[in-house]
């Protein structure tokens, strides 16, 4: 079951739109005016990103080589690349070993997916996005388009880059204000 939640202040609620919550004001002409920010939106993160599918029925070897294989630590479960079934990560496959060991090569995809996928839109804002990904203990969130299919995903990596450069920004805006 794939939930888009929306965000109210910190706490969430099932919703039909996306997880962030209205900015206050656009900013004129790129440039924010007294009392208004920039709010950098997850759009401007997945600018060329591709993301990975695996049918719910693949095996669990199949499944770990395809991580591998990408070199990502997630992929989407889906049965055509824009819907989606669920969520599997390295991490599922981890919590799937113990006690497990014997069944785990007759295991699927299907077996340790998470299935209820939290996602966000490509106009959530990087800040709020990160709050869900921080409070819901997630890693890796889908991205829908606006009729509900998969366009990509992002990765708290990515989050976090994002917000490394940001106080970068910041720090050297505020450095040339001061030496100037």
């Amino acid at each position: 079951m794939v939930t888009n939640w929306l965000l109210l202040r910190s706490n969430f609620a099932v919703g039909g739109g996306s997880c962030h919550r209205p900015s206050a004001g656009a900013p004129l002409a790129g440039h924010p005016q007294r009392g208004e920010e920039i709010t950098m939106k997850v759009s401007t993160l997945i600018t060329g990103k591709r993301v990975e599918t695996i049918s719910s029925s693949v095996t669990l070897h199949d499944l770990v080589n395809s991580l591998n294989v990408h070199h990502v630590g997630a992929l989407v479960v889906s049965p055509d690349g824009k819907k989606i079934d669920g969520i599997v990560s390295e991490r599922d496959v981890v919590r799937a070993m113990p006690g497990k060991l014997d069944e785990i090569t007759h295991m699927r995809v299907r077996d340790l997916m998470t299935a209820e996928v939290i996602t966000c839109t490509p106009e959530t804002t990087v800040a709020d996005l990160m709050t869900v990904m921080t409070e819901r203990r997630i890693r890796h969130v889908p991205v829908l388009d606006a009729s509900g299919n998969l366009i990509s995903i992002v990765s708290i990596g990515d989050v976090v880059k994002a917000h490394i450069n940001d106080l970068d920004a910041e720090r050297k805006a505020l450095s040339d204000y001061v030496n100037s």
